[in-house]
């Protein structure tokens, strides 16, 4: 028999792959086209600037410091202790520099960040500041030398310290309490705004040393 002229060859069918088969790998091909996008965002970020509250006064206090070093103040006899933590609202607690976002929203900084968590920082900072207005052993934390007689205790609170809405400076509001025997313990606030320089984020951070140093000078002059 003679073979067709229309005769076609005929292929092996496609082997037959489940359709829950084909839907369960979906989300494995998504997960893995997502990787891939934020791994190629990510090789674009630049390699973020950490930022240091430093223990030394601002520059704007420098002068204040150096004639207060020259001056010596007298350390009291009996010194202050400052009780830690300084208490800070759990949002502050965190490495990136938070940055306003329209009226009443922040935006975690990707290229800024604390070296520092702030949690560690103000206190450090403020303990030195205190020192610094006061004299050298007049200001003590944890832990206490042995033997030493305190005049009473300070517990600080800050409950804002933030960029302000137009990204232009710094607000703070803090309270703090003194205690001493036989006296009764007082309490104090503090609200404040220090203007920055400019937007970026060096002035911000400059913005926040200052801020925490004008509240060291309020507290101080309740130690009294």
């Amino acid at each position: 028999m003679k073979p067709s002229l229309f005769a076609h060859p005929i292929s092996a069918p496609a082997p037959h792959v489940p359709s829950s088969r084909r839907l369960s790998a979906l989300p494995v091909l998504a997960a893995l086209a997502l990787a891939t996008v934020l791994t190629g965002c990510a090789s674009r970020l630049p390699n973020p600037t950490l930022y240091v509250l430093h223990s030394a006064p601002p520059v704007e206090a420098q002068r204040q410091a150096q004639t207060l070093a020259v001056n010596s103040p007298e350390v009291s006899a009996a010194p202050w202790q400052l009780v830690l933590p300084v208490r800070l609202p759990a949002y502050l607690d965190r490495n990136a520099l938070l940055l306003p976002e329209g009226a009443n929203g922040v935006q975690p900084s990707l290229t800024h960040r604390w070296a520092e968590l702030l949690s560690s920082s103000v206190p450090r900072v403020l303990a030195q500041d205190l020192i610094t207005l006061r004299g050298e052993g007049s200001v003590w934390s944890a832990p206490l030398p042995a033997g030493l007689v305190l005049k009473g205790q300070l517990r600080v609170e800050i409950i804002t310290l933030d960029v302000a809405a137009n990204g232009q400076a710094v607000t703070l509001s803090a309270r703090w309490s003194t205690v001493g025997a036989p006296a009764a313990p007082r309490a104090h606030n503090l609200s404040l705004t220090v203007p920055s320089r400019s937007p970026d984020a060096d002035s911000l951070v400059s913005a926040h040393r200052l801020a925490l140093w004008l509240l060291a000078q309020a507290i101080a002059k309740t130690l009294d």
